[in-house]
């Protein structure tokens, strides 16, 4: 008799997911006016078998489909495969199947991030992300972009014969300078390995410098949440030059985003990527050096040079805690925190002026919650027609919102509350930042009142003085 794992609930909560998202899409996304830019990525989830319920090496391949070949069309591009349904099996069955395996029932859920390649003018560089990319005119649809990016940048052939297409989570606008300028929407998909060993993966060098495998449970983890902080700079619109770029940065200092720290069970690097191998020369073995060695150890000038920590923040934490959110103990918005400043006065500020939204946003959720707990699906939601964009920054948790009026009929109730959580956040923040502002020019230009009226007082006695 074999023993638990201790990872048969998130097994059993994760086939019931699969199972919740695929029966209920979410609708798409259209493009904002004036915005054409569509890009796709896909969640890859494997299973990794325990080591006491190992799969035997004479285990037949996991059966999926019919064994006849695909159809011209599906031929026409490789990727297209994966949005046909050749199935002798429906999506239940198949995933039911999958699941009943042993080594699938004890197994570890695990989600592939990639961390991004270094490349000139590339403000996104050394960033963890989901495989991905932009939507090319050729591709069918959206599901086809995420299949060919997936391809492409780490290898991993996403069609009927190695995966298991699962569904979508919510699309959403993608906007910067503060949720003020759409820049594409983002269509995330799930898919399902089907075999028990880590997929071999080719990386393409220009895009990926290494990918990695993370348990859900080390997602779920509330030790591995940190803090991520960016460059003002990065976040303001092209447009904002010159001394307002400059004064905004130095006013504001860094921005504050809720992030994870990744701890893979399995890495790959791309050996050939320039910066794989740390720049610089041998140890200083001059009597600077042997002075260092004695003063400091020789581990002293190790010192700083260990590689940065993987970091899930921004828009790919957002997709993330889409899918987390499904997920008992459904607490990946608890742990999530708002984007704000490390400058305590803003940072104040921010807090006092989203006092209340932050207030209404907690009792949505938790109504949502209750919804939830007594019906599977919610009432259809009507996003309002609006002139602006869904808040989705490209730092931050998304809110997955259409442009313009859409129906959500069918939606899982917890999940709503999880995408609208910086719907109307970032039009805050900008009137925070400038009451901010004002504030610390009210105080300069009040200090200075001051001391000019104290220093003519002391002209003013001074000249008394010298007259008596």
């Amino acid at each position: 008799m074999t023993s638990d794992t201790g990872t048969e609930d998130l097994i059993t909560h994760l086939k019931s997911v699969l199972l919740e998202l695929n029966a209920h899409p979410y609708p798409d996304v259209a493009n904002p006016p004036e915005t054409p830019k569509r890009a796709s990525v896909a969640l890859i989830l494997r299973i990794q078998p325990h080591y006491s319920h190992w799969p035997a090496t004479d285990d037949k391949p996991f059966p999926l489909h019919h064994p006849y070949p695909p159809s011209p069309a599906q031929q026409r591009r490789p990727s297209s495969a994966a949005s046909s349904k050749p199935h002798h099996l429906s999506f239940n069955d198949t995933v039911e199947a999958f699941f009943a395996q042993d080594w699938v029932k004890h197994g570890d859920p695990e989600l592939l991030f990639i961390k991004r390649a270094t490349r000139v003018g590339d403000k996104w560089n050394g960033h963890v992300a989901l495989p991905g990319g932009k939507r090319d005119p050729e591709d069918e649809d959206d599901q086809v972009t995420a299949v060919r990016e997936a391809l492409e940048e780490v290898g991993i052939d996403l069609n009927y014969n190695n995966a298991i297409a699962v569904g979508n989570l919510p699309q959403r606008v993608v906007t910067s300078s503060w949720g003020k300028v759409p820049l594409m929407v983002l269509c995330p998909y799930i898919y399902l390995l089907t075999s028990p060993t880590y997929p071999a993966q080719c990386l393409q060098p220009t895009e990926v410098a290494s990918t990695h495998w993370v348990s859900l449970h080390a997602l779920q983890s509330p030790s591995l949440r940190t803090h991520e902080y960016a460059d003002v700079s990065a976040r303001l619109a092209k447009s904002e030059l010159g001394i307002k770029r400059w004064f905004l940065q130095s006013m504001l200092s860094k921005m504050m985003f809720a992030a994870i720290h990744l701890v893979p069970s399995n890495s790959t690097y791309c050996a050939t990527i320039p910066d794989f191998i740390p720049a610089g020369g041998p140890p200083d073995a001059g009597a600077l050096g042997m002075l260092r060695d004695v003063l400091r150890g020789p581990e002293g000038n190790k010192a700083g040079k260990s590689p940065p920590p993987l970091l899930l923040w921004g828009l790919t934490l957002g997709v993330v805690s889409d899918l987390l959110e499904h997920l008992p103990p459904h607490n990946a918005l608890e742990l999530w925190t708002y984007p704000t400043f490390t400058n305590w006065d803003v940072r104040f500020i921010m807090w006092a002026m989203s006092y209340r939204f932050r207030a209404q946003k907690a009792v949505e959720m938790s109504t949502q919650a209750t919804l939830a707990l007594e019906t599977s699906s919610v009432p259809i939601l009507d996003a309002e027609v609006g002139e602006n964009p869904g808040e989705v920054g490209i730092a931050g948790l998304g809110v997955g919102r259409s442009w313009g009026r859409t129906s959500r009929a069918k939606m899982v109730a917890r999940n709503v509350a999880v995408n609208s959580m910086l719907e109307g956040y970032y039009p805050i923040m900008r009137k925070a930042v400038a009451t901010a502002l004002a504030a610390r020019i009210g105080l300069v230009v009040g200090l200075a009142v001051v001391l000019s009226k104290k220093y003519r007082l002391w002209e003013w006695m001074r000249s008394l003085r010298e007259k008596a």
